[in-house]
């Protein structure tokens, strides 16, 4: 099931739906600092990001996905990239107050980047609090889930500090930015934890500017 063409505004960041549009700003923010990116699959160079978006949008047209680029609100410019995927859409039986829901039940959040000068601003925060936000109050899922490399200790630090509770470590989960069966690092956000981890992102999100 398609979801609808999403564009969510902060203070200091929006996020548009990815298009190709966002190529140029993409390139820009990827090639500030390479070896920032040890630990996640961000694309290099135009013929990379062009796959990239190529790829993203597909899964958007097909229902699965909901990507983001992540623009920087004072002056336009494109700093990362964020995602909804994984979108799961349970069976409830007839009957039950969910029976036909058209919104996931369940999602995950990932595929993030930030260019160089985006870290430690404001803007993953702000970013989770957009997402997590519609996420929980748009959608009404039951579980957002992130994850990352279990060697990723930035990332690591980054979930668990916008509110992500570990769950435990799954092997072999995915393809690792080296090309390594990656050992991923599971949280996850549920229902009734999200008024308290909003009012933690929100504070977070003024302390910082």
């Amino acid at each position: 099931m398609k979801i609808e063409s999403l564009k969510l505004k902060g203070n200091y960041i929006r996020l548009e739906q990815l298009s190709h549009r966002h190529i140029d700003g993409l390139v820009a923010a990827a090639a500030i600092d390479p070896a920032l990116y040890k630990w996640s699959p961000v694309p290099q160079g135009r013929d990379e990001v062009t796959k990239y978006v190529d790829l993203a949008v597909s899964w958007s047209n097909t229902g699965s996905a909901v990507p983001f680029a992540t623009v920087r609100m004072d002056d336009g410019v494109v700093i990362g990239s964020s995602r909804f995927f994984n979108l799961e859409y349970w069976p409830w039986p007839e009957g039950h107050p969910s029976y036909g829901r058209s919104e996931p039940d369940a999602c995950e959040i990932g595929y993030t980047w930030l260019s160089r000068p985006a870290i430690r601003t404001g803007a993953n925060t702000e970013a989770k609090l957009l997402m997590l936000t519609h996420a929980f109050e748009v959608w009404h899922v039951l579980r957002v889930c992130l994850h990352t490399d279990v060697r990723n200790e930035r990332s690591r630090a980054a979930i668990e500090r916008v509110g992500g509770k570990f769950e435990g470590v799954l092997r072999s989960h995915r393809m690792a930015a080296d090309y390594t069966a990656r050992d991923s690092a599971r949280y996850s956000i549920i229902a009734s934890e999200w008024p308290e981890v909003r009012e933690r992102l929100i504070r977070l999100r003024d302390r910082i500017r």
